[in-house]
């Protein structure tokens, strides 16, 4: 009797095809956006009011910038730059936040690297706060995202699922629950999207609410913060031990579902803490930044910004080289190994090359800042113009972060050519709407 060992054969004739194609399985991408989290808000920062271990993890374990920015020093328009690659006052229709409730958002014929990622074969979602637009049309969903729960608003109440002022939480279109602290039901909704069992690459998009306001924090953390100053400062670091827990939790989905090593994971703020009356002020720190959220002096615009690839990129890295927002999309595109469509405009580069040490850091050229005519910058290499209200001067930002030394009458010829670059600039922006 003759055995056929036809099936056997090509078993171990497909076997390492297989194996093949599970080793060059694309990478998981998990990009985490904090809240108002000041420069000054974080342990690896030089944070010292609290500690926070899982979110230093991460830093320690990739790429940690001293010179990372946002592109507005103001919640939507910055979102806008993180997932788009543009400048935010390049393709917004409208100045700032989008109002709540308002049919304005960011328009449809601008693809967001959700749009991108899904087109290259990811399975998307969005956690969290949006804030690009809430009408029909406007929504993740509508935008690249497979599944959401969140909000589409600014800010959220962290215990109650309607909130009276923003609106409720959703689960993709339709009201949805809220069992526990945001925080922690983001952490948790983010784990079960890690977990669940998938042939494709994931992006998850995770956008924390903390440290915006409104400034509520569990019992557990207000008391390990009651020696802080003021009650202010005493929620805001609260909520930022919260923050860090729910990082770790999700961190720790990851490596229990071994995905950690071939997962790339950014977290960035969408601008510096709210230190301005009036303005959601939350008792954050910019320390040793100056300025605050709404803000173009450094304290609004750089902020806590890492990235790590166990896989790919070595560990413990800081760099000072300016970097920014724009560059997410280009460089999570070339991780995904797929490009950015040809007659799709990109403002940020690709950074793969140089985090993985095989090119140079790419050629910054000059970055702009706008919020209003009044409250605008411009960097080029080390020098940075900034008007803000009645208030400008021109400061060498790699030597002085602070922005305490105003260089504008040693060098004024500088000064002016810089503001002059701006304004250049701002022209085509105004064009181009």
């Amino acid at each position: 009797m003759k055995t056929d060992l036809r099936p056997l054969l090509e078993l171990f004739l497909l076997l390492p095809l297989a194996l093949i194609a599970a080793e060059a399985r694309k990478p998981n991408i998990l990009l985490i956006v904090g809240d108002d989290i000041g420069y000054g808000d974080l342990s690896s920062y030089g944070g010292k009011d609290v500690a926070t271990p899982h979110l230093d993890a991460i830093a320690a374990a990739g790429m940690r910038f001293t010179s990372g920015y946002v592109m507005a020093p103001v919640c939507g328009p910055s979102r806008v730059a993180i997932l788009s690659g543009r400048y935010p006052s390049q393709i917004l229709p409208y100045t700032g936040n989008p109002a709540h409730g308002s049919d304005v958002g960011l328009p449809r014929e601008h693809r967001l690297i959700s749009d991108l990622l899904k087109t290259a074969g990811y399975r998307t979602g969005a956690l969290g706060k949006w804030h690009l637009g809430e009408k029909s049309g406007f929504e993740p969903q509508a935008r690249g995202f497979d599944s959401f729960y969140g909000f589409l608003g600014g800010m959220h109440d962290y215990y109650k699922a309607e909130d009276k002022q923003w609106g409720p939480i959703l689960r993709d279109r339709e009201p949805g629950e809220l069992k526990q602290y945001l925080t922690f039901a983001l952490a948790e909704e983010a784990a079960a999207f890690i977990r669940k069992k998938d042939p494709q690459p994931f992006f998850l998009y995770l956008a924390f609410n903390a440290n915006h306001t409104p400034l509520q924090a569990p019992e557990e953390f207000l008391a390990k913060t009651a020696h802080l100053p003021t009650p202010m400062r005493q929620k805001n670091a609260a909520m930022t031990l919260a923050l860090d827990e729910a990082v770790g939790r999700v961190m720790q989905s990851l490596r229990e579902s071994g995905q950690e090593e071939n997962t790339l994971v950014v977290f960035i703020s969408d601008n510096g803490a709210a230190l301005i009356k009036g303005s959601a002020e939350n008792g954050g720190s910019n320390a040793p930044l100056r300025g605050s959220k709404i803000e173009c002096w450094e304290g609004g615009i750089r902020i806590p910004f890492f990235i790590q690839w166990k896989s790919h990129l070595p560990a413990a890295q800081v760099s000072d080289e300016p970097v920014c927002s724009l560059d997410l999309l280009p460089t999570l595109l070339a991780a995904a190994e797929a490009t950015v469509p040809a007659d799709q405009k990109v403002d940020g580069h690709d950074l793969l090359p140089w985090l993985s040490q095989k090119n140079a850091v790419p050629a910054r050229g000059i970055l702009y800042w706008k919020l209003y005519d009044n409250n605008f910058a411009i960097r080029e290499g080390d020098m940075k113009f900034v008007h803000v209200g009645k208030t400008s001067g021109l400061f060498n930002v790699r030597k002085d972060p602070s922005e305490t030394n105003d260089l504008a009458e040693a060098h004024p010829i500088l000064a002016h050519q810089l503001e002059a670059k701006w304004k250049e600039w701002n022209k085509l922006t105004l064009a181009k709407k």
